[in-house]
């Protein structure tokens, strides 16, 4: 007998999800994690009198309470959705580009609408049309994903939805302001507007602007404890400051893992939410070709660099008026991005005001704010371990550059102060190169064509997460919960 029906590495977004759905089920399961707290991401710390949000910037998906399909009712399911607290934010973003336009746009269709044909008179048809596009593309995918013949799914879903982000923008706009305005989301996924698929960009609209951005009050932090606290109280167990050294199978099956300290457990599946490389090399056993050939063709994604920072000021004093705001030096995503190798000042930030509706971080009066830029790992890997500290906070000082043409005053206002850097991602997360979303998500290498969670070469080797199939908070928790069910499937057929 077993000591455990199944084991999960890891209790990021998808590890908790997994093992909750698997614990609820009746599998007597194990939830390993090498740090001492649970989120991965999803977790939060103090400075100060403040306390920080590590990742969540806005949370899709959520839903009201009379909406099917969402993460709400997920989170039902899993016993928890009567313990968060959700905070509802009215807004998507302000866009900012100096001496460009400035924009704020609602969380409602109709809203976005008459907000972008007032910044940018004229569009207002063109705009229409691109919603409805938006719209169709995601109804487009919902039928294959519940696998609708081709024959009755709608044809636009097969000549826009991998088309690039980019071209479909400038098929319906001739603004370059506009286009700009509309694709401000787009390092939530990764790779600019030129490279991004369509379909990513439609489904993030969507989940935003039909279900809205929330917060959860107690920040992911709160999120990942209930989770937890609901694992444990339907009989589940977690090991914390535990590593996993070793899948072990046997004639090709996994029958268990061994932990850093040499102990053995028992299991008849495992589900993993640590990163592709780290799990494979994990196996006891000889990685299969296929999983080589695979992983020796992906590229590792994009990470971060964050300053967090807890203001003595409110978010009315310092000109917040929105939770999230994006501001960018000029219209040049492809600029953009390609600057995220180097050190060079940052060309486009995005800033969370935990406190423009407030989720419990930040004493009255004060404002706990985050800054983050995307970047790639391998130009910090060069800095020299003497110069390090001095090279972020030069760094982070860029940042302070280009939010002060927005919102002036946040340098004069800091009481407490961290920064993270794509070292700091690595070291804290466990993931190659510290990257946020897994493998890049372009449209040639991402889950679209590269669907990992589906098969892993191993029988009883089941993968939950970013590295699996796509990034973010959202799908990496619907993504454990999804691959619980189909191991649950399997085990009952």
């Amino acid at each position: 007998m077993s000591d455990f029906d199944a084991v999960v590495i890891g209790a990021g977004n998808a590890g908790l999800t997994a093992a909750t759905t698997l614990q609820h089920a009746g599998l007597h399961t194990l939830l390993v994690e090498r740090h001492n707290i649970p989120g991965g991401c999803a977790t939060s710390f103090r400075r100060g009198r403040f306390e920080f949000e590590v990742a969540l910037h806005q949370l899709s998906g959520v839903g009201t309470e009379d909406q099917q399909y969402t993460l709400r009712s997920m989170f039902d399911r899993l016993g928890v959705g009567d313990t968060l607290e959700f905070v509802q934010e009215p807004d998507l973003y302000r866009a900012v580009v100096p001496g460009q336009y400035d924009v704020t746009l609602p969380a409602d269709w109709a809203g976005a609408v008459d907000a972008l044909e007032d910044a940018f008179p004229g569009n207002r048809r063109r705009v229409e049309r691109f919603f409805a596009l938006v719209k169709d593309i995601v109804l487009g995918y919902i039928a294959v994903m519940r696998k609708t013949p081709a024959a009755d799914v709608d044809p636009v879903f097969f000549r826009r939805a991998l088309r690039p982000f980019k071209d479909v923008l400038d098929e319906h706009f001739d603004d370059p302001r506009i286009t700009s305005a509309l694709g401000a989301y787009w390092p939530y996924l990764g790779p600019p507007p030129s490279r991004l698929a369509f379909q990513e960009m439609a489904l993030m609209l969507y989940a935003y602007i039909e279900f809205k951005p929330w917060h959860i009050r107690g920040g992911s932090q709160a999120m990942s404890s209930a989770l937890l606290d609901s694992f444990v109280a339907a009989g589940g167990q977690a090991r914390f400051n535990t590593a996993v050294e070793a899948i072990l199978t046997e004639r090709g099956r996994v029958v268990g893992v061994r932990f850093d300290d040499g102990q053995e457990v028992s299991a008849r599946d495992v589900v993993s939410n640590a990163s592709l490389p780290v799990t494979y090399a994990m196996l006891d056993d000889v990685v299969p070709t296929a999983v080589r050939d695979d992983l020796a063709t992906r590229r590792i994604g994009v990470s971060g660099f964050v300053l967090h920072m807890g203001l003595d000021a409110s978010p009315a004093d310092l000109g917040f008026t929105t939770s999230t705001t994006f501001v960018n030096t000029d219209m040049d995503d492809d600029r953009t991005y390609a600057s995220w190798h180097s050190l060079e000042p940052a060309r486009g930030i995005c800033i969370s005001s935990y406190d423009v509706e407030p989720i419990g971080f930040a004493p009255a009066g004060a404002n706990h704010v985050s800054l983050m830029t995307l970047q790639y790992s391998d130009a910090w890997e060069k800095v020299p371990p003497a110069a390090y500290a001095r090279t972020k906070f030069a760094y982070a000082e860029t940042l302070l550059d280009l939010v002060e043409t927005t919102l002036p005053g946040i340098r004069d206002a800091i009481e407490e102060a961290d920064v993270a850097t794509p070292l700091t991602h690595a070291r804290y997360l466990g993931h190659p190169s510290g990257a946020i979303y897994g493998y890049e998500q372009d449209r040639t290498h991402s889950w679209l064509f590269r669907n990992s969670e589906r098969e892993t070469h191993v029988a009883g080797l089941h993968l939950a997460g970013s590295w699996a199939g796509s990034g973010g908070f959202q799908p990496t928790l619907e993504a454990g919960h999804r691959v619980a069910q189909r191991l649950l499937r399997a085990r009952a057929a």
